[in-house]
């Protein structure tokens, strides 16, 4: 959770764009509970719908020329496939679109998460007492979302080839199996009873990458970085390696930029165990798992963005 853009004239633009979305949309937003995104690209607040249900009205933002890809209909695509993921992830309810002096604005109506996150910043600094079906409901979750086809892209191997040997130090390890993942899956993504809260980056990736980054997240915990591991075996193994030493690299690369700096030094010790592993193993693992290639049932798959 970021503060209001210190740019002003951002801020109200985003507000007033914000207040005519709500107005399309016949929501009523509710005082309290603001949610800004960084540099001002989002906004979110709680709302109820004409019904009186209760939702969560985002607003997101970009210049009208990158208004498409991946980011932009991460939710939407989402929504087609996964619908709400029995229950796990909240189901998109309508989407508003519209432009405006060369930028696009996109208004996402999603049913209201009442659970808070578990916490307010990505890196966990709390240790969490999690129940055991916490941690399996969080793995079935995370099977289903592996097991769907998709053309998106999450994590890119040209990205592996080239970060991977600059901020772990080994060339980068043999993906033996894609699968689809969350892609953003840390602390502040995730409430108990469990909610997988986010979905813009979801695709392909290597397999592990959420258990890898949800780790990644944790290693200021170390019975939470633990628990994560247990929960998880493809990590350690041969098969999460390419996982591992990309979420590695991600967040390397963040610090280099001056972000994560509290992750810095275990960052480069685990850096440090995949080197060890890499030179350890002589060869690839096959798949532990290979995916069904099959839908979710999602509702919604007619939903188009309503424009003005």
């Amino acid at each position: 959770m970021y503060s209001p853009p210190p740019d002003l004239d951002t801020e109200q633009r985003m507000r007033a764009r914000y207040a005519r979305a709500a107005k399309a949309l016949d929501v009523r937003v509710e005082p309290g509970g603001e949610f800004w995104g960084w540099a001002g690209r989002t906004l979110g607040a709680p709302a109820r719908t004409a019904a009186g249900a209760p939702a969560w009205l985002r607003l997101v933002s970009a210049p009208e020329a990158k208004a498409s890809g991946k980011l932009w209909d991460g939710a939407l695509d989402a929504q087609h496939v996964f619908g709400d993921l029995d229950g796990r992830r909240s189901a998109l309810l309508a989407v508003h679109d519209a432009v405006d002096d060369g930028t696009a604005y996109r208004a996402e109506l999603s049913a209201r998460v009442d659970q808070p996150v578990l916490s307010d910043d990505p890196v966990l600094q709390r240790d969490l007492q999690l129940p055991d079906s916490w941690w399996e409901d969080l793995a079935g979750t995370l099977e289903k979302v592996s097991a769907v086809d998709t053309d998106r892209v999450a994590v890119r191997q040209q990205y592996m080839d080239r970060a991977i040997p600059e901020f772990v130090g080994i060339p980068a390890p043999a993906v033996t199996c894609w699968t689809t993942a969350h892609a953003d899956l840390h602390w502040a993504n995730v409430t108990a009873p469990l909610r997988l809260l986010d979905w813009e980056g979801w695709g392909r990736s290597p397999e592990g990458f959420d258990a890898a980054t949800l780790y990644a997240y944790s290693l200021l915990q170390e019975d939470v970085a633990a628990r994560v591991r247990a929960a998880f075996p493809v990590l350690g193994g041969l098969a999460g390696l390419a996982a591992e030493a990309t979420v590695c690299a991600q967040l390397l690369q963040t610090v280099a930029r001056g972000d994560n700096l509290t992750l810095a030094e275990p960052l480069r010790d685990w850096s440090e165990e995949l080197r060890r592993r890499q030179a350890a193993s002589a060869s690839g693992h096959p798949c532990s798992r290979a995916g069904t290639g099959e839908h979710q049932p999602g509702a919604w798959r007619g939903m188009r963005p309503r424009r003005s």
